[in-house]
């Protein structure tokens, strides 16, 4: 079977890729960068999931497609972009997907559907996104729940995973792993809140054993969660023992780190820059709880093979390895679609 990736570049993508090659699958990538020198795609096309020309050329000679390619961080992206890209990329996914007579698709959207909707937050729950990204995901889900009700085979699982992390991410996780190791990190409050996370080569495990159950309905939905959750506090304990030092023994106030975050909260305004101190982050670690189910996802058979802190002890050795040398990338989708180039692989 030949598979599009659409973010096939991307963090996920990378790993799905790399899992679905060794199943003996082709796979074609349709991302916003060229895949590195050496990839195993069978054909790569650098292009935009919004221009309906790119999507067809990614899709030809395809027979499903992982829809990965999302605006998906939390800075500089404008609310009408995360819905461009979320939800006018979906419809234009579909269309091209009609036009190719592919019927099937996996989509990863994320728990933040949910938004602040009271726990326990399962499939079944309703949602309430308090996020342009949380609301423009969950107006991709239902253009493909739309594109479903056709019918004539169409079949849609929808994955909602929440935090992914692993060796070569750079976001959430690796600012924490980077500030324990710099010794720039301090605990504030008590640590208690939960902070639901997926690592990266579970949530792959888990979608590609739901994408190969033949008794799912049409239109599918799965939350990703790696259980038992960890505490904000037990993830910095992780992160601190797979650094091999010492927690420190003391926590300040959420008041007063919000109040040493001030300087980095004006600076980010007058720059524009993505600092990985803020008051958004502290609250984000420190108070909030984001706290999902896997219920369905453990009925339906699936155990992962790595526990969290397992996970977070790999992550941490691939950034001693050589992440913390790397600097971020954030990869901001642009306002307008790109234009098409391609290359085969």
């Amino acid at each position: 079977m030949r598979v599009l990736l659409t973010g096939g570049c991307g963090f996920i993508g990378s790993y799905l890729a790399e899992r679905l090659l060794a199943s003996g699958h082709e796979v074609a990538s349709l991302d916003l960068v060229a895949p590195k020198p050496g990839s195993s795609f069978a054909r790569s096309t650098v292009g935009d999931v919004r221009d309906l020309r790119a999507v067809r050329k990614a899709l030809a000679e395809c027979d499903a497609v992982f829809h990965l390619a999302a605006a998906h961080h939390d800075f500089g992206i404008a609310r009408d972009t995360y819905f461009d890209v979320n939800e006018r990329g979906a419809e234009v996914l579909v269309e091209a997907m009609d036009g190719a007579g592919i019927r099937r698709l996996c989509f990863f959207s994320t728990a933040a559907v949910y938004g602040d909707t009271p726990e326990p937050r399962h499939e079944g729950s309703p949602t309430n996104p308090v996020s342009p990204y949380g609301a423009s995901k969950l107006a991709g889900e239902r253009a493909f729940e739309r594109w479903v009700a056709q019918g004539d085979g169409r079949t849609a699982l929808i994955i909602r995973p929440t935090v992914v992390f692993g060796p070569k991410n750079f976001a959430n996780m690796y600012s924490l792993i980077r500030q324990i190791d710099r010794g720039r990190f301090l605990r504030v409050g008590p640590g208690t809140n939960i902070k639901s996370l997926s690592y990266v080569e579970n949530l792959v495990d888990a979608t590609l054993m739901l994408w190969g159950k033949s008794d799912r309905p049409a239109f599918d939905v799965y939350n990703y969660i790696d259980k038992p959750d960890l505490n904000s506090r037990q993830i910095a304990e992780a992160v601190y023992a797979g650094l091999g030092k010492s927690p420190l023994g003391i926590a300040v106030s959420l008041p007063l780190a919000l109040a040493l975050a001030l300087p980095f909260d004006a600076f980010i305004a007058l720059t524009g820059r993505n600092l990985p101190v803020s008051s958004a982050r502290i609250k984000k670690l420190a108070s909030f709880q984001t706290k999902f189910e896997a219920d369905k996802l453990g009925a339906a058979g699936f155990r992962p093979k790595i526990s969290l802190s397992e996970g977070i002890r790999r992550m941490v050795s691939w950034y001693l390895a050589e992440g913390h040398a790397r600097d971020p990338v954030w990869r901001v989708p642009p306002r307008e679609p790109l234009p098409l180039t391609s290359s085969e692989e």
